[in-house]
């Protein structure tokens, strides 16, 4: 079975989240009111609601790193990653974890890269060489 997620949660400024979203990582924005805008998150929908964020702690252990727990992240084709990646970079973006490759020699390698949205959600986005293996073991 296959289908499209969709995500709500808080954001503090539309406007700075909606340049982020939309201009940084070349979402494509939805329909909007004054107090949320949804936007095409690779194909997901993300809604963007003013609020208060959830709170993030460095928790969740990977490999050699913690990483921020809760977070959100997106699993894209190798080539598809370089493009987000090069646009974050280019785009001047602080990583929590750098663009890397884990695991490799597994069947379970990725490249991944953490950072963070303007109102402080962290997002992780990862790249695999097959979509197919992302559940490998």
């Amino acid at each position: 079975m296959q289908s499209i997620f969709h995500f709500a949660f808080h954001v503090r400024d539309l406007e700075l989240s909606r340049q982020f979203y939309c201009g940084v990582l070349g979402c494509v924005q939805g329909r909007s009111t004054d107090t949320w805008v949804d936007v095409n998150f690779f194909g997901h929908q993300l809604s963007l609601h003013l609020g208060t964020p959830f709170p993030v702690t460095n928790t969740g252990k990977v490999g050699d790193h913690l990483v921020p727990m809760p977070h959100l992240g997106v699993l894209l084709e190798m080539s598809d990653w370089a493009a987000v990646r090069d646009r974050l970079v280019k785009s001047g973006v602080e990583f929590i974890l750098p663009p890397h490759i884990r695991f490799a020699g597994e069947p379970s390698e990725q490249a991944t890269m953490f950072f963070l949205d303007p109102a402080g959600n962290p997002i992780e986005i990862k790249g695999l060489s097959n979509l197919e293996t992302a559940f490998a073991s």
